[in-house]
């Protein structure tokens, strides 16, 4: 048996689409949303993944802008950013991209950002409302998740889930979508004792760990669907041989690197019923609903909303 491989690129083009639909309803109406990306120092990966949010704003035609602070910006200095962005009328969606550096107190920046605002969906108001399944904003990489398993007609209702992976972007809200969607859900971690015994019971796996090839064939429930969050980079050639597939491997050889998930894809595929890969899984969604955000958030500071409604394909009760 060879598994499903979903590849989320088709399903963030189809959700980039429709949320073009009612970007040019705002449009019509004089209505630009705007994004505003807070950058503070110079992480490689975050700037790769600046540009790949930015180069999807341009596309789809929202308003967008980075700011940019050095890495030794002390945490008045982003927070005094934050709030200037608030006060902007034009910029409906902050974001900031995290890891913040070391000197950063990256709670204080995010419980700042106008919850209005906040289309990463981590500031504790919006938090909160994801917890009651009243929510303005959900993270995007979980949101991301949950529209790829209804649009690729995957059950969730009734279904044993786990979790691996306890992070506030995410590993809870994660588990807190697939709660409010019926399934029966575990949360596991670093510290979870036997892990393999715990993931085997899992009809639906989301690893979401950090750690490269965390997830092997032993750890997996024949014919389980298993959701790849991981995005890690590998530079060294014999891990690339133990992750990677013989023609990814030959590109390794070439390029000096690739990127891998914290799933062993080359051995759960062979077990699990459905698994996305990396890259092309979850990562397109990401920013897809990204997109999606900012255009709710410009759409809700036109006039009273529910801020409790979210406009999604996938039920969340």
């Amino acid at each position: 048996m060879s598994a499903i491989v979903l590849d989320g690129v088709e399903t963030a083009a189809a959700i980039k689409a429709e949320a073009g639909v009612e970007l040019q309803r705002l449009r019509a109406a004089g209505v630009v949303p705007g994004l505003a990306v807070l950058l503070v120092g110079d992480d490689p990966a975050s700037a790769v993944y600046v540009r790949n949010k930015t180069r999807s704003c341009e596309e789809l035609g929202v308003r967008h802008e980075t700011k940019r602070l050095p890495a030794g910006a002390s945490t008045a200095e982003v927070a005094k950013v934050v709030e200037e962005l608030n006060r902007r009328p034009e910029i409906h969606g902050i974001l900031v991209q995290l890891p913040l550096p070391r000197g950063v107190d990256a709670e204080r920046v995010l419980d700042l950002v106008d919850p209005a605002k906040d289309v990463d969906g981590f500031h504790p108001e919006n938090v909160g409302r994801l917890v009651q399944k009243r929510p303005r904003f959900v993270p995007c990489t979980p949101a991301g998740i949950m529209e790829l398993l209804h649009r690729r007609g995957i059950p969730v209702r009734g279904t044993r889930a786990v979790v691996v992976g306890r992070s506030d972007i995410v590993g809870k809200p994660m588990g807190l979508l697939l709660l409010h969607a019926d399934a029966t859900v575990t949360w596991a971690h670093s510290r979870t004792p036997d892990l393999v015994a715990v993931t085997r019971e899992a009809d639906l796996l989301v690893v979401a760990a950090g750690r490269p090839g965390l997830v092997r064939r032993e750890h997996v429930r024949p014919g389980a669907v298993v959701i790849d969050v991981g995005m890690n980079r590998i530079e060294r050639a014999e891990d690339a041989r133990q992750l990677l597939e013989p023609a990814r491997f030959r590109d390794f050889e070439r390029r000096g690197h690739a990127l891998v998930g914290d799933v062993h894809f080359p051995e759960v595929k062979e077990v699990a019923s459905v698994i996305t890969p990396v890259p092309r899984g979850v990562g397109p969604l990401t920013i897809a609903m990204l997109l999606k955000n900012t255009i709710r958030a410009a759409r809700g500071a036109q006039g009273p909303a529910d801020p409790g409604r979210v406009d999604s394909s996938y039920p969340l009760d």
